[in-house]
């Protein structure tokens, strides 16, 4: 067996030495369905001519490398996945024949699928492949964009953000040079990549250049698209500053394109943005134009909303009366959103500030009303007994 194992080291080393670093090759030589590169030892392949492809040769090799890649599919579908990628690799060697833009393409089809199989080692033999062409591209005198292209989109395949976006940088200066339609489609590509991958900072990096384009061309549509996304992104990273910014413009544009509906939505935002900052003032004033606008567009299901978020301020700020009038006006809005664990949570809360104030029979009276809903919910049903009896054995004392 130890002989067997030395024997596969030995053979598997001479595979992969045209393309594996020598650092890598401990981690790699472990399996032979990742090899990619065909020992000179090993007689040519004879799908191969010795000579110059002619077209017709050509033709019949990739006809051929299809029938390659029918097997290898079939052969994963029966679960055999060493053998599937032992088939896969053939057919990546051969691929070099047909020139690099059909490799970089094969490779980027096969580390989709040894991705999707959690074939790690085959992925990263893919990528080092795909990196070793990278260098050779950027080599050259001349430039081939939609080589370039296939490469980002490979790298991408085998979930290599970084790579990626190296690439499709260097396409977005050539296309800055070329073809401004095409700049601005790559560099959408690049945000959607830093956004996939959680890279906050530099996905806003590229949405506000976004922004600037559509702004100085006057693109309504695509600032507001734009503005979403810089909104979005800036509420995960979890900047309030920023995202107020971007959520006051937005709100500017639904006016001025008269977007009255999604006025409710971005003024409940920028209202939380506001209460985040601790500018309480400005808070209490968008929770309540929120609230305003959704209650005469019928949103009263956002029109709860920004009543919740006013009557949170009210009892931070110890306005106890404000409070309990919002969350009055609060219950009407939970019955016409058919909201009813809204409305069961709303009498539980006018109970806890009627006791707040000092109003036990007030609050018992919202704590029935709750538990009337919470008994056709069959949901807290427990809690809303407890609360009553605890405040009927007070009032009894």
């Amino acid at each position: 067996m130890h002989n067997r194992n030395n024997a596969c080291f030995l053979r598997m080393f001479r595979r992969y030495s045209n393309v594996v670093a020598t650092a890598t090759l401990s981690l790699c030589l472990c399996c032979s369905s990742t090899a990619l590169a065909q020992s000179k030892e090993s007689p040519p392949d004879p799908l191969l001519p010795n000579q110059p492809l002619s077209p017709q040769a050509r033709q019949n090799l990739a006809a051929a490398l299809e029938k390659l890649n029918v097997q290898a599919q079939t052969r994963l579908a029966a679960g055999d996945s060493v053998g599937a990628f032992e088939i896969w690799n053939r057919e990546l060697r051969l691929r070099r024949a047909l020139g690099t833009l059909a490799e970089v393409q094969a490779l980027g089809r096969v580390g989709v699928i040894a991705w999707s199989e959690n074939e790690r080692t085959q992925v990263q033999i893919i990528t080092q492949r795909l990196q070793t062409i990278q260098q050779e591209v950027q080599s050259q005198p001349t430039t081939d964009l939609t080589l370039l292209r296939s490469l980002a989109y490979a790298y991408q395949q085998v979930r290599s953000p970084k790579q990626a976006i190296q690439v499709y940088h260097q396409i977005l200066r050539l296309e800055r040079q070329q073809n401004a339609a095409a700049a601005e489609n790559t560099l959408r590509t690049i945000a959607e990549l830093h956004l996939s991958w959680f890279d906050y900072l530099q996905a806003a990096k590229s949405y506000q250049e976004l922004l600037a384009l559509a702004s100085a061309r006057g693109d309504r549509v695509g600032e507001v698209t734009y503005l979403q996304q810089l909104a979005y992104i800036y509420d995960r990273a979890r900047q309030p500053q920023q995202a107020l910014v971007v959520k006051q413009r937005l709100a500017e544009l639904y006016l001025n394109e008269s977007q009255f509906t999604q006025v409710p939505a971005i003024r409940l935002a920028i209202a939380a943005d506001y209460q985040a900052l601790g500018q309480t003032q400005q808070a209490f004033q968008n929770y309540q134009e929120a609230y305003a606008s959704a209650w005469s567009l019928q949103q009263y299901a956002r029109a709860g909303d920004a009543l919740r978020g006013l009557i949170l301020l009210y009892r931070t700020q110890g306005q106890i009366n404000e409070a309990l009038q919002a969350s009055q006006i609060l219950l009407e809005t939970d019955q016409r959103a058919a909201n009813f664990y809204g409305l069961m949570n709303t009498y539980d809360q006018i109970g806890q500030i009627h006791l707040q104030n000092g109003n036990p029979s007030a609050a018992l009276s919202a704590f029935e009303q709750g538990l009337a809903i919470a008994q056709q919910l069959q949901y807290l049903q427990p809690y809303f007994t407890q609360q009553i009896q605890q405040i009927q054995q007070n009032l009894a004392q």
